[in-house]
């Protein structure tokens, strides 16, 4: 593929599609965290635009490197995102249960959005295959495309969730947790 408006359509569309699990997770941490400024905002959307930057260009270089072990790898990717999302929507369902009579939740801690960046973007190691016929620094602008897209969408799903969050109040937790299980057990089926 040669640079043209098709090469940028392509990966807009493809960022796109792959940043939907990653509103998702955005809107559910908004849900949990309805109060939280615009830094964090921007961190936690930065956070996922990343992790959906770096997969790809992780796939693309298995590709060009180890391609035979990462097809062996790619039949495990749903079961890892269901794990993760599992275990962050089930840690985040019972602390809103036990939480419920409290009216202010914990903000989502690092490590566990750092597993949230993963789960939502291991999808986009696939991608890695996609744009195998890339250059480098076309595989580059492709993964970068995906982030900026990525990013705004979050941005979009943290908003929501924040406006949701503060109306139902010590439920968004819960609510939080319910959504991600149901993300993780979308991401396995599909």
């Amino acid at each position: 593929m040669t640079w043209s408006l098709l090469f940028f359509t392509t990966n807009i569309f493809l960022g796109i599609g792959l940043a939907m699990d990653a509103f998702s997770v955005s809107m559910a941490n908004g849900l949990n965290e309805p109060h939280m400024n615009k830094g964090r905002v921007c961190t936690i959307a930065g956070v996922f635009g990343g992790f959906q930057a770096l997969m790809p260009l992780i796939g693309w270089f298995c590709v060009h490197t180890i391609a035979e072990s990462f097809h062996v790898f790619e039949k495990f990717i749903p079961w890892i995102a269901l794990i993760l999302l599992l275990f962050i929507g089930g840690k985040m369902l019972i602390e809103g249960i036990k939480n419920d009579c409290e009216e202010e939740v914990s903000a989502v801690s690092p490590g566990a959005l750092f597993v949230q960046g993963i789960a939502t973007s291991i999808d986009a190691l696939s991608v890695g295959f996609t744009i195998a016929e890339y250059n480098w620094i076309m595989a580059l602008a492709a993964s970068l495309i995906i982030a900026i897209v990525t990013f705004f969408i979050c941005i979009g799903g943290l908003i929501i969730g924040k406006k949701f969050g503060t109306k139902l109040s010590n439920k968004a937790q819960i609510l939080g947790g319910i959504i991600l299980i149901a993300i993780g057990i979308e991401i396995f089926i599909s």
